[in-house]
């Protein structure tokens, strides 16, 4: 695995992805539109503040859970990386995105955001073959006790 690929994983082709994705969601919405997700400007900001919130905490959860050092070189499986496989992207996909969609309030802005998570998951393959290659059978039974950017909250321990 390069320098890079250790720190960054998926991450930088992900977030250009998924701004190009926002951008066509944009020109859709400007075209077409949906219609906006919550009238009530108070309540908006409410939900997309406890959106902010959650998505923080597994951000920062994620970063304390496995430092500069030990990414790409040592299986972490504690923290937040006890309930998903990347916690970090996790945090964007759920919280971030989707608290901004309803940010814009419209709800093709929604949609981006589900389509994302697809995408993503085709997105951190690379990253996850990298990791089958280091650390093998270890990684591969890590993987079927948690989900990508999901939490697995049972099974197998």
């Amino acid at each position: 695995m390069k320098p890079y690929q250790r720190i960054f994983g998926a991450g930088p082709r992900g977030a250009s992805i998924s701004i190009a994705l926002l951008l066509v969601a944009y020109l859709l919405a400007e075209k077409v539109g949906f219609g906006c997700i919550i009238s009530d400007d108070l309540m908006r900001y409410l939900v997309v503040s406890v959106f902010g919130a959650f998505g923080l905490v597994i951000t920062v959860w994620s970063l304390i859970s496995l430092s500069l050092d030990k990414r790409g070189r040592s299986l972490v499986t504690s923290g937040a990386f006890k309930y998903f496989r990347h916690p970090l992207y996790a945090a964007f996909l759920l919280f971030y995105n989707m608290g901004f969609a309803i940010f814009l309030n419209n709800w093709i802005y929604i949609v981006w955001s589900i389509v994302l998570i697809p995408i993503w998951s085709l997105n951190v393959r690379s990253e996850e073959n990298s990791m089958k290659k280091e650390f093998g059978e270890e990684y591969e039974a890590y993987c079927r006790r948690t989900w990508k950017f999901f939490p697995k909250l049972h099974g197998e321990t």
